[in-house]
């Protein structure tokens, strides 16, 4: 191997991947051993989309970051096009799924897709760009420089979060409101107006929780019927005793599945608790009982590398690259609000979303989008080592 080739072993990332892709296929194996997935080929599908993800990965790879900041642009304005083309598109081609029209599934085709999966990633890339670009511009920053840039990054989010929020896809919106806060602070925004921000987003958010609990009735009415099961959500979460059984049958199997664990777990083939989508939301309870509190710690411990990779990449990048650094940090911002979220759902600490546990749960799109991050994220790790290397030569 030549030096040019190693520059393309990021051996941490490379390890980290396959330790990801080996605690995925074992808690989609186990997940299938539940009656309701009976003669199912999850794990074999979920092979595929991995192998496809690492075609993504090396193609990404003949890009530069140069490249990749010019053509964000036009990478964000697809993902837009994408977004609204499903939303007009008819039954035959994106079937509503539990009451939210979030997915292409044509009738012809045994796969579906979800659009606002990649667009997660076109959307961190684009605001990568906004906060670099801007940056160039105003070497000095001040309070209007400041809540120039704020409105920027608000309206990046705005238009997929708008066309999301019409699949009534309310979790994944919250996703993109999450990293748009995140990179509102990683911005180097003046503190005065992110403490300005989130006094305001803590009162309305406050104020919609308080009008939801005291008021679900209403809350659901306002909603429409399509959106009213988040409603139900909300008020499990919130106060499951006051919920009827039905309400919380599934809040409590979830809970049944990851305490039976205890300390090691059941093993392979060991799950015998019935929830439905183990395979993908609740893959993190199947984790819990087949392999216990000691497996379900190495798999947050294996998480909690994967952010720590990349705060240190995008520290070290920041110099020659700030778009580089910047995308590293809205994907850091990406993984960490699925993953509190996911397990936070998992232990009853936050909501039930529908929101995958990324690198680990079953599923197409949360697997391709991923890959294509960590594909970004890559390069930017590769051209940290090329610069390294020119430093000390």
């Amino acid at each position: 191997m030549n030096k040019k080739q190693s520059y393309y072993v990021q051996t941490d990332l490379i390890v980290l991947f396959i330790l990801f892709v080996s605690a995925s296929l074992l808690a989609i194996y186990n997940a299938e051993q539940l009656e309701q997935y009976a003669n199912s080929d999850f794990v074999i599908k979920q092979i595929v989309w991995f192998a496809i993800g690492v075609c993504i990965i090396a193609a990404i790879q003949y890009l530069d970051l140069e490249q990749l900041y010019k053509f964000s642009t036009y990478i964000y304005i697809f993902g837009i096009l994408i977004l609204f083309v499903l939303l007009i598109s008819p039954e035959s081609i994106a079937r509503p799924i539990n009451g939210a029209k979030s997915w292409f599934n044509p009738k012809f085709l045994p796969l579906s897709l979800q659009p606002a999966e990649f667009t997660k990633i076109t959307t961190i890339l684009f605001m990568a760009r906004v906060i670099t670009q801007h940056k160039a511009k105003f070497e000095i920053s001040n309070l209007k420089t400041d809540t120039i840039l704020l409105i920027k990054l608000i309206v990046v989010t705005a238009i997929p979060v708008s066309l999301i929020m019409m699949q009534t896809d309310f979790g994944t919106s919250m996703v993109y409101l999450f990293i748009l806060g995140m990179m509102i602070i990683l911005s180097g925004i003046s503190w005065k107006i992110i403490l300005s921000l989130i006094s305001i987003v803590a009162g309305a958010g406050a104020a919609v929780l308080t009008f939801i609990v005291r008021f679900p009735d209403l809350a659901k009415e306002l909603v429409g019927s399509g959106s009213a099961y988040q409603i139900d959500r909300i008020m499990t979460w919130f106060d499951p005793a006051q919920q009827s059984a039905d309400s919380t049958w599934h809040f409590e199997r979830i809970h049944m599945s990851l305490g039976s664990g205890q300390l090691f777990g059941k093993g392979l083939n060991g799950v015998q608790v019935y929830y439905s989508e183990a395979q993908t939301d609740f893959i993190f309870s199947v984790i819990g009982e087949s392999f216990g509190f000691v497996g379900s710690a190495l798999v947050i411990f294996l998480y909690f590398m994967l952010l720590y990779k990349l705060v240190t990449l995008g520290l070290n990048v920041f110099k020659h690259s700030p778009f580089g650094a910047y995308f590293c940090f809205g994907f850091l911002s990406l993984i960490l609000v699925h993953v509190f979220q996911n397990i936070g759902m998992t232990l009853g600490i936050m909501p039930i979303t529908g929101i995958p546990l990324l690198l680990i749960s079953y599923g197409g799109s949360s697997v391709l989008s991923t890959m294509l991050g960590l594909g970004i994220v890559y390069r930017v790790a590769v051209e940290q080592t090329i610069q390294n290397d020119y430093l000390f030569k």
